[in-house]
C-alpha cells in the first residue's frame, strides 16, 4: 500500500531509522520506556508510594497518554494496519497501555489485588525496547531457528525428570519428603538444573546415589542448549555479513556496523536485515 502526505512522513519517522527525525523519535521513545519502567519499580516500594503516590499517579498517566498516542499513530501510518496490530510489536504496544485503562474498570475494593497486578503488568513496556536493539533481533532469530532442536532437548530432559522422579518416589518415599511423583519430579528438576533448594533431600544410600547421578547428568546436559543457540547465532551473524553487500564492487562479508567497504572503500548503504513494521 503506497502512503502519501502526512501518513508517509509519519511512517518514515516512526517505523524508519535512516532519517534524523526517525533516530530522534527512537531515542526519545527509548528514554520514555526506561523512565516509565523505573516509575513502576519505584511505585512498588510501599514507603515511596505513601510519600509520592500522587506524583507517581500523574507521571503514570502522562506515560500512558504518551504511549497511547504513539500506538494510535502507529496504526494510522502503518502500511498494513491489520498486520501491525496483530504483530508481536503491535501486541506489546497494546500491553504497554492496556493495564492503565483496565485499572479504571476494576475499581471495587475486592479487586485491589487485580489493580495491583495490572500495575505490575506495565513492566511489559520494556519489551518495546526489543525493536530498537539490533543484537536482540539477531538473538531472537537464532532462537527461532533453533526452536525444534531446543524443544526436542527439553522433551528429553522432561522424560529424564519423570523417570528419576518416579524412581526417587519409590526409593525414598513419603517419610523423606517425596510425598508424590509430581513433588519428586520437582526435586529432580531442581537438582538437574544445579539449583539445589535443599527443601527435599534423599536420606537413603540408594537415594543419594541416584541424586549424585542426577547432578552429574545436570552438569552434562546444561551445555547442550547453549551449543545449539551458539551455532544458530554464528549462522545468523554470518548471514548478516553476507547480506551486507557493497553496491560498488559487489563483495559481501562486512560487519553490521561497517560504514565503508573494506575492499574498495565505497560508502555502504545502511543495512537492515529484517523488515520494519
Amino acid at each position: 500500500m503506497a502512503l502519501t502526505g502526512a501518513r508517509k512522513w509519519l511512517n518514515e519517522v516512526i517505523f524508519g531509522t535512516d532519517t534524523p527525525a526517525g533516530k530522534l523519535f527512537d531515542v526519545v521513545l527509548i528514554w520514555a520506556i526506561l523512565l516509565s519502567v523505573a516509575l513502576v519499580l519505584l511505585a512498588s516500594v510501599q514507603s515511596w508510594w505513601v510519600r509520592y503516590g500522587e506524583v507517581f499517579f500523574v507521571l503514570e498517566w502522562f506515560f500512558t497518554a504518551l504511549f497511547t498516542v504513539e500506538y494510535l499513530t502507529r496504526i494510522y501510518c502503518a502500511r498494513d494496519r491489520r498486520e501491525y496490530i496483530f504483530s508481536f510489536y503491535g501486541v506489546v504496544d497494546l500491553l504497554a497501555i492496556l493495564p492503565s485503562y483496565l485499572a479504571l474498570i476494576f475499581t471495587g475494593a475486592t479487586y485491589l489485588m487485580v489493580i495491583r497486578l495490572l500495575r505490575v503488568l506495565r513492566i511489559f513496556r520494556i519489551l518495546k525496547l526489543v525493536r530498537y536493539l539490533r543484537d536482540a533481533n539477531i538473538l531472537a532469530r537464532s532462537l527461532w531457528q533453533a526452536r525444534r532442536r531446543i524443544l526436542v532437548f527439553y522433551a528429553g530432559v522432561l522424560v529424564l525428570c519423570i523417570i528419576f522422579g518416579s524412581v526417587m518416589f519409590v526409593v525414598e518415599g513419603p517419610q523423606h519428603g517425596f510425598t508424590s511423583i509430581p513433588k519428586s519430579i520437582y526435586w529432580t528438576i531442581v537438582t538437574i538444573t544445579t539449583v539445589g533448594f535443599g527443601d527435599i533431600t534423599p536420606h537413603t544410600p540408594l537415594g543419594q546415589t541416584i541424586a549424585s547421578m542426577t547432578m552429574l547428568i545436570g552438569y552434562s546436559i546444561i551445555a547442550v542448549p547453549t551449543g545449539i543457540v551458539t551455532a544458530e547465532l554464528a549462522h545468523e551473524l554470518g548471514r548478516e555479513k553476507q547480506l551486507a553487500r557493497c553496491h560498488n564492487c559487489g563483495r559481501a562479508g562486512h560487519d553490521a556496523d561497517s560504514e565503508f567497504c573494506k575492499h574498495c572503500g565505497y560508502r555502504l548503504e545502511e543495512f537492515e536485515p529484517t523488515p520494519s513494521d
